[in-house]
């Protein structure tokens, strides 16, 4: 293999870092640049947060596989989005979930009431729930105090994400996926061994119930039947019954899929990370690695917290809010120290060190995504509509400066938590996506596959959906579940009706809203159709196959390399040429030498940047004289600023482009050379030969114990049985 004749410089890859958080597309989008193995990666840390190692697992420990679910109903979702959602995004040219809805339907209205549930679902929810999950196991393991941990972990987050935008983000994530899988993995063995591998879990699992006599001669407790301290009977299923209080099977199905496909598909966290590929091909790969890594949790977090049980039954299932509180200070349930429980017990001491790191760094790949995505909506969304004309530095200003309100915010939101009580409040949580979010996903999917939804249809049937949602919400808080060991006289819209059979209520009902009011109103125009449907994707212009197969040859050497990544690139046409660069103009008038002559890199900044309405736009910029050139002036503190703010470097002018160069820019986003589709859609369809071989492999397991409880009836009845 040749080696590279003329490898990136220091100044290469110094200006090429500096470029990515010094611009609106960089910072935000990671300049549009990734590959599908750092998407991939960043996809799973983003979604398995330090909740998923408390929540995924005490629910494991409560309820047995039934928590699987999820996980398995990503694999599915993952590859909705790469393959049906994010070409519509690319082909729309948007950055956010609010612009898409704005774009889609027009009107400011839709946009500000998604940006506003967006900002308030990321603080008061994922954050708290983050929050408190990664403060309870440090305080487990390490018995720090709850504040003086959350307030390191958040600013020690919030400092990275400000300083480094998307591109800091994805890839502390990709290395913090390898270091969460190692570390759980390492768990799941030493726990698997343990209990005599997964043989062993399902028949210890079913008979894991607490020593009540020895807990009622340690302290001064009370038992009564109605606190349930036996598994359940259906543990070892993951769909059940229609009638049961987990996961049943219609309410999963009909309920909980649409709220999922608002988390996969339409929520800023997610979204943005496969928008920051550098093509569909890079994000189709990346939806279908994270789809094979999302297989995992089910066996490094779910069982595991099923072994926690099985190993600490006295603690994790208490037996009554009295020994609750005395376990772990909390009367609704011990279920999450069941994860930081089976660390601190089974780990060598080595390991746990590992584990502690683990676990920060889900904390952490959590946090940043969320700060990093809120200040994305927030800016672009929710500022620049207020401010039309504002700079792209006061832009990449204000994102950084929202990222330390919500810090403070969130540190604030700590005693909150705290008087919650965290067990109640990991249901209630999960709880308030399945109140919220099914209306925004009906729009979603409305607006992404039928032409004819209009903005006043997607109006009222998204605040339809919104109003009955919070409603439910609002009485799900008031009429709080009682201790165990008291009546339960609570209403029965509220007991007997499951929250995801409300969610597929308000699914349905604002989608038949929406298609009502859209059939009674005027039609959306042409242009609103064009590029945010799949059916104006398949209408856009292709570029010959056989042009783009000739034309662009390797070469070592080329005029013009827009990315600055390589030496060996294809050699293009001088009109392609001037497309692929960033602002369409020729690069060399771009960059201006460094001291020593030599140029640092091909990577410029962007001087135009997309906005609220998708579309190429003149961005203002402040020149010097107006203080808002180089930052660089006599005063450290503005120097701090500026290292802060991230312009170092004086921007170039800002030259328009035209229509036509952004839709083929778009062109060559969208377009996948014929090989890398079809090796791209052999894996697809592995893929889904492999969900369907393993949903198959779990029946198994559910027939054993079908057979088991067959077989001590008969052991229970020998002449009835044999009189059968």
């Amino acid at each position: 293999m040749k080696t590279d004749p003329h490898p990136p410089t220091h100044h290469q890859t110094k200006a090429s870092l500096r470029a990515n958080r010094s611009t609106v597309s960089g910072y935000f989008l990671a300049g549009r640049s990734m590959t599908w193995v750092v998407i991939g990666a960043s996809l799973f840390v983003s979604n398995i947060g330090s909740e998923h190692f408390i929540g995924l697992a005490g629910s494991g420990a409560a309820s047995g596989f039934a928590v699987g679910a999820w996980e398995f109903n990503a694999l599915l979702l993952l590859q909705l989005l790469g393959w049906v959602f994010i070409p519509v995004y690319i082909h729309s040219g948007v950055y956010t979930m609010p612009e898409y809805l704005s774009k889609r339907y027009g009107g400011n209205r839709l946009k500000v009431y998604f940006a506003s549930l967006s900002i308030l679902l990321y603080i008061f929810t994922k954050l708290s729930v983050d929050l408190y999950a990664g403060a309870l196991f440090i305080q487990e393991s390490l018995g720090w105090n709850l504040y003086l941990s959350v307030i390191l972990l958040i600013s020690m987050t919030a400092l990275l994400t400000v300083t480094g935008g998307l591109v800091a983000v994805i890839y502390t994530d990709t290395l913090q996926a390898l270091l969460m899988i190692a570390g759980a993995l390492s768990l799941t063995i030493i726990s698997l061994v343990k209990v005599g591998g997964l043989e062993g879990v399902r028949t210890k699992y079913m008979e894991a119930t607490p020593n009540i006599t020895a807990i009622l001669a340690k302290g001064n407790f009370t038992y009564t039947d109605s606190c349930h301290i036996a598994p359940k009977p259906q543990s070892l299923k993951i769909l059940r019954d229609p009638l049961d209080e987990d996961i049943p099977w219609p309410g999963f199905i009909l309920g909980q899929t649409p709220a999922s496909i608002w988390y996969w598909c339409a929520d800023q966290v997610i979204v943005q990370r496969v928008l920051a590929a550098k093509n569909l091909a890079h994000a189709k790969g990346s939806t279908l690695m994270a789809g094979f890594l999302k297989i995992l949790p089910m066996f490094i977090i779910v069982i595991p917290g099923m072994i926690s049980r099985i190993l600490f039954a006295d603690e994790i299932v208490c037996i009554s809010p009295e020994h609750c509180m005395q376990v772990c200070g909390s009367k609704a349930g011990c279920s999450n120290i069941a994860y930081p429980r089976l660390v601190m017990n089974i780990m060598p001491v080595g390991l746990r060190g590992l584990m502690m790191a683990v676990m920060i760094a889900a904390l952490m790949s959590d946090l940043d995504s969320i700060f990093n995505s809120a200040s994305t909506i927030f800016t672009l969304d929710v500022y620049k509509m207020l401010r039309k004309r504002a700079s792209s530095r006061e832009l990449m200003v204000v994102g950084r400066l929202f990222v330390v309100f919500m810090v403070a915010i969130s540190i604030a939101w700590v005693p909150v938590i705290i008087e919650m009580q965290g067990g109640q409040m990991y249901l209630y949580i999960q709880e308030v996506a399945d109140y919220l979010t099914p209306p925004i996903a009906a729009l979603f999917l409305l607006g992404v596959f039928w032409k004819r939804c209009n903005e006043a249809g997607a109006f009222w049937g998204g605040m339809t959906g919104f109003t009955l949602g919070t409603i439910r919400l609002i009485l799900a808080f008031i009429y709080r579940e009682p201790p165990c060991d008291q009546p339960d006289d609570r209403p029965f819209f509220i007991t007997g009706i499951h929250y995801m059979y409300v969610a597929a209520g308000l699914f349905w009902i604002s989608g038949l809203v929406a298609v009502v009011v859209s059939l009674c109103t005027p039609p959306p125009n042409k242009e609103q159709v064009l590029t945010t449907t799949v059916w104006g994707l398949r209408c856009r212009e292709k570029l010959p196959v056989k042009d783009k197969e000739e034309v662009y040859k390797l070469t070592e050497k080329s005029p013009t390399h827009c990315n600055g990544t390589s030496n060996h690139h294809k050699e293009l046409p001088l009109d392609i040429q001037k497309e692929g660069c960033l602002d369409g103009a020729d690069i060399k008038l771009l960059v201006s030498p460094t001291d020593d002559g030599t140029t640092p890199s091909t990577e410029t900044t962007t001087p135009l940047e997309h906005y609220g309405n998708g579309q190429a736009g003149l961005v203002r910029r402040d020149s010097p004289e107006d203080g808002g050139g180089v930052v660089g002036g006599s005063g450290r503190c503005l120097q701090v600023m500026g290292w802060f703010c991230g312009y170092k470097e004086s921007a170039a002018k800002d030259q328009p482009k035209s229509p036509e160069e952004e839709q083929r820019i778009i062109t060559e986003m969208l377009y996948e050379p014929p090989k890398t589709k079809l090796a791209l859609n052999l894996v697809y369809a592995s893929y889904h030969s492999y969900c369907y071989e393993l949903t198959v492999a779990i029946e198994p397991c559910e027939r054993k114990a079908s057979n088991r409880e067959v077989q001590l009836a008969l052991n229970a009845a020998p002449h009835s049985a044999q009189a059968a």
